[in-house]
């Protein structure tokens, strides 16, 4: 039995795919296929229950995995160890993202970390937070930038910042009059959401419980649409499908003319997004960890900004952006 057969069953265990847990653990799926087939020989139980359609653990199987997760997170714990000694800013540093994050925060605080460490490199991806959150338990991954609410055992969190929600409509709509937009004033039948199992359209059904999902079958409606990105709402936005809801980094990321595509803020009260810095708790590079804050925060845009109107709107100090920091 060894460690990478473990990561195997597990992966396989979570995706339920020989195919997307082979891709998953960056191997063929017959070689998967194999050292799972063969570990069930040495343990003499099946592991997992085969069909066309999926790969299910076993009774059995379920406790193994369970037992191979807490394995493969202590293992994470002793590499966090012996990293301990080495230099924090050197090496690499392995950052999980949303992909309702990534493509528009990346390019602001990436700049800045490679100019205060040039010795430490980022390794970054992309998926969705339950993935995150077994990576970064196994040690798969670092550190990762998530929204909250997010909780998990020997893991923390640190806020980085609120982002506003923003509305998101052709420069001709009627609300894109309005200086600010109440919840009341949207359309629900207007409304472009993410498609189903994304996290961000579960936020935005929080902030505006009375929206009905556009992309579900309703009396009356002549379309259904679905996106499955950030861009794909705003390039159905601009094509006059409907409005949309974004972050504010996503919906001010340049790409259409100003006279193509308008922004509007909500009324109080404005809903919002947190956005959060996770790591082990036993993972030794702080200074590492403290940097990667600290860039992201120097260079948000929507930090600055949020952050500033707020402070403004209290009349106590002032924030200032310094790039020197």
């Amino acid at each position: 039995m060894t460690l990478t057969e473990l990561r195997y069953i597990a992966a396989l265990a979570q995706e339920q795919h020989f195919g997307r847990a082979a891709e998953r653990c960056h191997v063929s799926q017959p070689t998967l296929s194999i050292a799972v087939k063969k570990l069930e020989e040495e343990l003499g139980v099946v592991l997992f229950e085969r069909s066309k359609q999926r790969v299910l653990p076993t009774p059995v199987g379920e406790r193994i995995v369970a037992m191979a997760n807490r394995v493969l997170e202590q293992t994470a714990t002793i590499k966090d160890i012996a990293e301990a000694d080495k230099d924090q800013l050197q090496g690499t540093l392995a950052l999980g993202t949303l992909s309702t994050i990534g493509p528009y925060l990346l390019p602001q605080f990436i700049p800045l970390l490679q100019q205060r460490a040039r010795q430490l490199s980022l390794y970054i991806e992309e998926a969705e937070q339950p993935a995150l959150a077994l990576k970064l338990r196994n040690g798969d991954l670092d550190a990762i930038v998530t929204t909250a609410p997010y909780a998990e055992a020997e893991i923390v969190t640190q806020p980085l910042f609120d982002e506003p929600l923003v509305l998101v409509l052709p420069a001709h709509h009627r609300l894109a009059q309005k200086p600010l937009v109440a919840a009341s004033d949207l359309d629900p039948g207007e409304v472009l959401l993410l498609g189903e199992g994304h996290a961000f359209r579960e936020e935005v059904l929080r902030a505006f419980p009375h929206l009905t999902p556009r992309d579900s079958p309703q009396q009356g409606a002549t379309h259904a649409f679905r996106g499955s990105t950030l861009e794909t709402l705003r390039h159905m936005v601009a094509s006059g499908l409907g409005i949309t809801i974004l972050p504010q980094m996503a919906a001010e990321a340049p790409l259409y003319a100003p006279d193509l595509l308008v922004t509007r803020p909500f009324a109080d009260p404005a809903p919002k997004r947190t956005l959060l810095l996770a790591w082990r708790v036993s993972f030794p590079r702080h200074k590492a960890i403290d940097l990667l804050r600290v860039a992201i925060q120097a260079s948000s845009s929507a930090f600055w900004r949020y952050n500033t109107a707020l402070r403004n709107q209290d009349g106590q100090g002032m924030l200032v952006e310094n790039k020197d920091w």
